[in-house]
């Protein structure tokens, strides 16, 4: 998939097809998220709303980037919740409560935007392209045990007995890596990263905790710095 492939505004699947083509690594929307992508969501004009779209009477792309509207995402929800977002003149409005409710299919992501981290990333990997990875690091996720020692003590449930049920954010949909666990369960492997900010939003995790953890077990080291730019992204 060339440049010329991907859509102005791109959909989640699209972005992250051409996102693995240019680094050569799986990308999710996690992924996407974490590395401070902006999601849109495409707004029909609504009457009931006039004011939030101007002169934009055929509707506009609405950015997704509120903390807990974000949050929400990265946790593996299955729908996207808008509780702030610009409106058509790109000012910031708080929208009636609830909100506005979308399928999770209804993300896209700007083509400059992709474009830009993809020649970020080409860049620092150049910069480092001499300095091989840690042997033992797995560069999709960390296992079960490496899950348990990092935060196990963190949160006030049984994390071994979730990891295993996988459901939520312990599951495809959430932070485990899709396809890992496909032969059997002691391949699955979860990103630390979209486990982590899971735990402190769906499981009042503390945060003070979760990033002592990062930086204290040498096998998330190498997630520190997507830790750091996903607590930057939320407010943190």
């Amino acid at each position: 998939m060339s440049t010329t492939d991907l859509p102005f505004r791109a959909a989640t699947g699209e972005a992250c097809a051409w996102l693995t083509l240019q680094t050569g690594t799986p990308w999710t929307l996690a992924h996407l998220l974490g590395h401070g992508l902006t999601p849109y969501v495409w707004l029909d004009y609504d009457a009931a709303m006039p004011e939030l779209f101007g002169d934009a009477n055929g509707g506009y792309a609405a950015p997704v980037f509120f903390e807990g509207d974000v949050a929400r995402l990265l946790a593996g929800s299955d729908d996207v919740l808008i509780t702030m977002t610009k409106d058509a003149y790109r000012i910031a409005v708080h929208l009636p409560p609830p909100g506005l409710r979308y399928p999770i299919e209804a993300l896209r992501f700007q083509k400059k935007d992709l474009e830009k981290l993809a020649g970020k990333l080409k860049h620092e990997a150049v910069a480092v392209q001499k300095t091989p990875p840690p042997a033992a690091e797995s560069q999709f996720g960390i296992g079960k045990a490496e899950v348990l020692e990092a935060f196990g003590r963190i949160v006030r449930m049984d994390l071994d007995k979730a990891l295993d049920e996988a459901i939520g954010i312990f599951g495809d949909d959430g932070a485990r890596v899709k396809a890992s666990a496909r032969k059997s369960k002691r391949n699955a492997v979860w990103n630390p990263v979209t486990l982590a900010l899971g735990l402190h939003d769906v499981y009042r995790a503390p945060l003070g905790a979760l990033k002592r953890a990062f930086k204290t077990h040498g096998f998330l080291q190498a997630w520190e710095g997507d830790w750091e730019q996903s607590l930057a992204l939320l407010g943190k």
